[in-house]
């Protein structure tokens, strides 16, 4: 038990402390959109069905066509859609304790794996994979309208990628409240007009349905084998880090109580592992497109969705009017999707340079650099090797995901090693828990190994389940093996009042951090070791000599 004195309330202010460089800008800034922190109660004013909207906006992207058109040209039909099918199951389990401790607990997904198995300074490994997922997709996505602007407009493809990053900037800027307003007042007709070709198709031409069902593929027979359907399934499966990209919005959500319970668990469900529903719906629909205008168009030009939509509305409209409809869809997709990709990736790419370097450099730094990675894969033209990129990027996805699922689900449920409600602070934590970061390291390790065939040619397919079960096996064992040991350097912050009210919600009491002088809600403040005051969490992350950082508890003999 410590002795070490608790704050029963706010004191009287301490004396003012200097705030480390960069961290006065780091206050303003986050203010916004809480960059680095919890999101507090007082921020968050929407309702569940508003978050719930922004959040399923931002998975309008295209690259869900793309990949359905590119496994079902690969392996047929049938293999196709039951890779897509295993896909949505293992990213649904894996997504829904992860989407909802960021609505309960209000933090992000890289909060969430700091006190999941990762550590302080474990989890920015896993926050450079997050950052890489958004500018990947960024690339994606950016490919995919420069094929627009191309065909509509006739804009080389060079410069259709410069077009498709630059314009998102001002948009990303403004954090929360602007996205919000995007993605509600966009999806009714990105909706329209992503379902009203399909519809009609299948009405006129019910033939389509049986000529599609028939595919086999370019090198296939028409069966089922494993092998296809694993391979596929690890495409689908490089979209299991979208998880993150939903609790960016997901963490905005107002707390759950007896009155909105309903609403808030079918918003958290929803847009949480929900949002796989309408991704491997989008995944069919792009094999379907892509078997519809093969005999027309050829496989090369199959799996690019401005073809798959422009030869889908040439048939149900006039023709001076299919163009401009396709690419419409295309930009609207493609801005709807990569300002959350902007957005996501400057968030994790800054979360991890704070905690590294104790300095804060803007998130627009981050918003640059996000968009500079994606650009460079875009002139590289990484749209003609799109499979092979999403195959090797997914087993490291997977590995991540689930070492964290695992660990709330298992090891906070069952074993109760891991501690209930999730830690994040600076000081709380030790900066490596071996129990996530081995289970994710070999894990991803050995099915990268298994990828690239180091193991053998007929293990390859299997790199996927690989990440998936030694990371499910290794996160409790590990936890086991440590005894718990390494979840929290701390138990005790220093301060009387509860983290959580009495509906299990955090607190939303206030306390003023004494080196910034702002406000910030319990969950996000600490006893400060030099002070009879608090400290806020980015101010203990930008804290470079410590001064404020509580001491390691003695261990308990």
């Amino acid at each position: 038990m410590s002795t070490e004195p608790r704050l029963a309330e706010v004191t009287e202010p301490a004396p003012p402390q200097k705030a480390a460089p960069g961290a006065d800008q780091a206050v303003k800034e986050t203010l916004e959109d809480y960059t680095l922190r919890f999101a507090p109660r007082s921020y968050r004013r929407w309702t569940p069905m508003v978050v719930a909207t922004t959040a399923l906006g931002g998975i309008a992207y295209m690259a869900d066509f793309s990949i359905g058109a590119g496994i079902g040209l690969a392996h047929g039909t049938g293999n196709a859609l039951l890779a897509i099918a295993v896909a949505a199951v293992v990213i649904f389990v894996t997504g829904f304790p992860l989407a909802y401790y960021g609505a309960r607990y209000n933090i992000d997904l890289d909060l969430i794996t700091r006190g999941s198995g990762f550590g302080y300074f474990g989890s920015v490994l896993t926050s450079v994979i997050f950052a890489s997922f958004t500018f990947i997709f960024f690339a994606l996505e950016g490919s995919i309208m420069a094929q627009g602007l191309k065909l509509g407009l006739g804009l080389p493809l060079w410069l259709g990628y410069l077009v498709s990053t630059l314009m998102v900037i001002p948009l990303v800027i403004y954090g929360m409240t602007a996205l919000s307003k995007l993605q509600v007042w966009t999806t009714p007709i990105w909706l329209l007009l992503m379902v009203g070709p399909l519809v009609y198709l299948v009405a006129t031409d019910p033939g389509t349905v049986d000529r599609f069902l028939a595919y086999a593929g370019t090198d296939g027979d028409g069966g089922v084998n494993t092998a296809s359907v694993l391979l596929g399934a690890g495409v689908c499966l490089s979209l299991i880090a979208q998880i993150g990209e939903q609790i960016d919005y997901l963490r905005f959500m107002p707390p759950k109580t007896e009155e909105n319970k309903r609403s808030w668990w079918t918003a958290v469900v929803m847009a949480g592992p929900g949002w796989v529903v309408l991704g491997a719906l989008k995944q069919a629909i792009g094999v379907f497109l892509a078997v519809y205008i093969i005999a027309e168009v050829g496989p090369t030009a199959a799996p690019e969705p401005i073809q798959q939509f422009k030869h889908a509305f040439d048939a149900m409209m006039p023709s001076w009017l299919v163009l401009p409809l396709a690419v419409a869809l295309v930009v609207i997709s493609q801005i709807k999707i990569n300002v959350t990709n902007a957005y996501s990736g400057s968030l994790a790419w800054t979360n991890s340079f704070t905690r590294v370097t104790r300095r804060y450099p803007g998130r627009l730094v981050f918003v640059l650099v996000n968009l500079g990675f994606a650009l460079a894969l875009m002139e590289a033209d990484m749209f003609s090797f799109l499979n092979s990129i999403l195959g090797f990027y997914s087993n490291c996805a997977i590995a991540w995901v689930v070492t964290v699922a695992t660990d709330i689900g298992i090891n906070k449920y069952v074993l109760k090693l891991s501690p209930h409600a999730p830690e994040f602070r600076r000081g709380m934590l030790y900066a490596v828990n071996p129990v996530g970061v081995v289970a994710f390291v070999a894990a991803s390790a050995l099915s990268i190994a298994m990828y690239f065939h180091a193991l053998g040619d007929t293990l390859q397919p299997y790199s996927p389940v690989a990440a998936a079960v030694i990371a499910f096996l290794l996160t409790p064992l590990m936890a086991v093996v440590t005894k718990g040991r390494y979840y929290l350097r701390r138990t005790d912050d220093g301060i009387a009042e509860p983290l959580l009210d009495e509906d299990g919600n955090p607190s939303a009491v206030t306390y003023e951090c004494h080196v910034c002088r702002q406000q910030f809600e319990r969950p996000d403040v600490a006893a400060c070791r030099t002070h009879d005051a608090v400290v806020c969490s980015l101010c203990l992350s930008t804290d470079k000599v410590g001064d404020h950082v509580l001491p390691e508890e003695p261990a308990v003999v």
